[in-house]
């Protein structure tokens, strides 16, 4: 049963940075990446001949050699080993959207047998894990057991601490035995080279000679809920699904706008304390914490890196938001929908151009209407998205995200394009013939009091309820879900762009002198692009009916759920544009639907077998208790011949009772339906994944509607399990 839990009921773990040679506690830049086998650790342990090699293989790509990688072995496994490392292991990424890794010891023998600590160049470069257990997309039978995990030497080794031993990590990408991408890091390399590719070649294009490569820059925030741990324990939907299936709303959530941006409570303080050090002695540059919009949830934002290392480290961030969490007695929920009725999370995907000689393309500059390089990019990304929106689409589709896209905190389905007020006038100008001369320096904002200083005014405002939303100089993607990692729709949106930046090249080729083209050619061209792609451009308000109207007009889809949205990867029309940039080929596509739908399908059953089992074992046997314990009051009633309101008391709550039961069966039943015969098999799971999206899940929402409806009318003791208004507020 519940009780009422008094604030802070665990005491405040203390947080101490680490120490310095002094003994006194480090700054910050004093202890970051202490744990990163990074350029900084290698410069003691590597000659000037092969720094300058591993700088450059990580920066732009390359081959290592066998002799470097025993070199580099053997400084990593020295360095790892001084700091307290016994194991090393590959980290990999697998189609599980968490990370796998297989730990082995530094232990060796001798040709005599005396033990030794070794660590080899083949080792470094590769390891054997077995893949039979991983998910395929059905390209592999079960019995096929081998798999590769190979060292990915742009993303720098580091050593993971627990309190029991340390370990140090190989960034690797992982394929099967014949070739095949099995993770998610492999495809966003390949969309990092392909961009890279044809941006150069636009860059060129356009008179930018020097340019020799282009990256692609990330800052993803990530939104997350904490609750006590004493009340995660004794929830099993929060603990296997990590959504509270049943919940009524309290009677205070965020209607006050009373926890957004607020002071952060003492214990929750400790907790990012420990967590920020934990984070920068890995090397990840989180920046940002704060209270997000709804009760008990925040958000922690990095800054920007190139988007493999930023990709890496977002997993990291995951990973320690749960561990350190527990330290504090919490669980860290990334759950895109914990709890219904208040805000779920989103892991808006900040992202941007950096071409080699380190300038941004994506920033406008004080004159943007005489930016070229600026407009090119822009128009290219509004190409790229525009051409292959279902795509992008579905690279955020998931059970999580179901749960919150199209919600007031949320973005729409749609996938549509917010540039401002700025950017749109100069589009516009351009499209009619002519070009508004917008300065896009910042203006002041007068506050009215002599004392304080002036605002600077950015050139665009912010569209919350835009998926893609220009914000400066980059782009916001904010229709990625918390718990996803960003490597997917990353490398999706890295293709899109590359394959808006091939299509505008082919036109610019036509038209080039001494392969440049003159400021004028490539003006009419921006201009036929620009007048193409102005239906996915959007400057209003994405939650509001009048846009889905306005949306379907123009042709944009709008997909509400994750079946209908994966299926569009089964349209090699949609998804061509992967396989010319070389992303995918069809086989990696239709076996990453394949996944995508069984992820789907075993999700959201997982929720409601959580629903079956809590409803029957927990909610019915309480309920019935106090029925009971009404009937009771009745009975005294009428033999003392008193007129009391139990009898409508009863009345309502037996047919509060009676629906909780009723609804109950009938989810039982369709789940049966549901799972029947060869449900679950690869070739069935499209239509399994749409008879749960369209009859199955609002059969649990019925339930659920039974469930919290009930919830008010059982006294609080009786309760079996935590309520929204014990969770949600416990650490305020």
């Amino acid at each position: 049963m519940t009780d009422f839990l008094p604030y802070y009921p665990l005491p405040i773990r203390k947080v101490n940075r680490p120490l310095n040679v002094d003994g006194k506690q480090s700054r910050v830049a004093e202890y970051f990446g202490t744990n990163v086998f990074d350029l900084r650790a290698m410069v003691k342990r590597l000659s000037s001949q092969d720094l300058e090699t591993m700088s450059k293989v990580m920066k732009l790509g390359g081959k290592i050699d066998s002799a470097l990688a025993e070199r580099v072995a053997s400084a990593a496994r020295e360095w790892a080993m001084e700091k307290g490392a016994t194991h090393y292991c590959h980290w990999f990424q697998p189609q599980t959207g968490a990370t796998a890794e297989k730990h082995d010891a530094f232990l060796w023998f001798d040709k005599t047998g005396n033990p030794i600590e070794r660590f080899t160049g083949p080792e470094l470069l590769q390891s054997e894990p077995d893949a039979s257990s991983f998910p395929s997309g059905g390209k592999r039978s079960t019995f096929e057991a081998r798999g590769y995990t190979g060292w990915d030497p742009s993303s720098p080794m580091f050593i993971m601490e627990t309190e029991n031993g340390k370990t140090l990590y190989i960034p690797s990408v992982f394929v099967s035995y014949h070739g095949e991408a099995l993770d998610f890091k492999t495809p966003l390399l390949r969309s990092n080279a392909a961009i890279s590719v044809e941006a150069t070649k636009t860059l060129n294009l356009i008179g930018e000679k020097k340019v020799t490569h282009v990256t692609t820059s990330v800052g993803p925030e990530q939104e997350f809920f904490i609750i006590d741990k004493r009340h995660a324990m004794k929830r099993i939907d929060l603990h296997l699904s990590g959504r509270a299936v049943f919940g009524r709303k309290a009677p205070k959530g965020q209607e006050l706008e009373d926890h957004y941006f607020a002071h952060i409570p003492s214990r929750v303080q400790s907790f990012f304390n420990e967590l920020e050090v934990e984070l920068y002695k890995l090397g990840v540059p989180v920046k940002t914490r704060h209270n997000e919009v709804a009760p008990s949830q925040f958000e922690v934002a990095p800054i920007y890196e190139s988007s493999n290392i930023a990709a890496d480290h977002n997993q990291l961030v995951m990973k320690c938001l749960k561990s350190v969490a527990l330290k504090h007695g919490f669980v860290a929920l990334l759950h895109e929908k914990p709890f219904e009725g208040v805000n779920g999370s989103g892991k808006h995907l900040n992202w941007s151009m950096m071409d080699s000689t380190g300038r941004n393309l994506l920033d406008p500059g004080a004159t943007p209407h005489e930016n070229l390089v600026f407009l090119t990019f822009l128009c290219a990304v509004l190409l790229g998205i525009y051409e292959n929106a279902d795509v992008l689409r579905a690279s955020i589709a998931s059970a999580g995200n179901d749960h919150r896209l199209g919600a007031n905190e949320a973005p729409p389905a749609i996938i549509s394009i917010f540039l401002g007020n700025n950017l749109d006038k100069i589009l516009n100008s351009i499209e009619v013939g002519s070009v508004d001369k917008v300065n896009a320096e910042k203006v002041m904002i007068d506050l009215g009091v002599s004392h304080l200083q002036d605002v600077a005014k950015d050139n665009t405002d912010r569209n919350r309820t835009s998926p893609f939303a220009f914000t400066g100089n980059k782009f916001e993607f904010r229709a990625v879900g918390s718990s996803a990692p960003i490597n997917y729709p990353a490398a999706i949106l890295n293709a899109a762009v590359c394959d808006g930046l091939a299509k505008l090249n082919r036109k610019l080729e036509k038209v080039a002198v001494n392969g440049t083209v003159a400021d004028n050619d490539l003006l009419k061209i921006l201009k036929d692009v620009i007048s193409f792609t102005k239906k996915i451009r959007f400057e209003g308000n994405g939650y509001s009916q009048e846009w889905q109207d306005d949306a379907f007009e123009r042709g944009l889809s709008n997909f509400k759920n994750t079946p209908e949205a994966l299926l569009v990867l089964a349209d090699k029309n949609k998804t061509k544009f992967l396989e010319e940039v070389g992303v995918f080929n069809a086989e990696d596509i239709l076996s990453r639907l394949a996944i995508q739908q069984e992820r789907y399908v075993k999700q959201r059953l997982i929720e409601v077998n959580c629903a079956i089992e809590m409803a029957q074992s927990l909610v019915l046997p309480a309920c019935i208790e106090y029925h009971n314990k009404l009937l009771k009051n009745v009975k005294l009633s009428n033999e003392l011949n008193i007129s009391t309101p139990v009898k409508k008391i009863v009345e309502k709550y037996s047919d509060a009772l009676g629906h909780v039961s009723s609804s109950l069966e009938n989810l039982k039943i369709h789940l049966e339906k549901v799972t029947a015969g060869n449900a679950l098999e690869h070739e069935n799971l499209t239509e399994t994944s749409k008879e749960i999206a369209n009859n199955l899940i609002p059969k649990l929402d019925d339930l659920r509607s039974a469930v919290d409806n009930i919830e008010g009318l059982v006294p609080h003791e009786l309760w079996p399990y935590p309520k929204y208004s014990d969770m949600i507020f416990s650490i305020e």
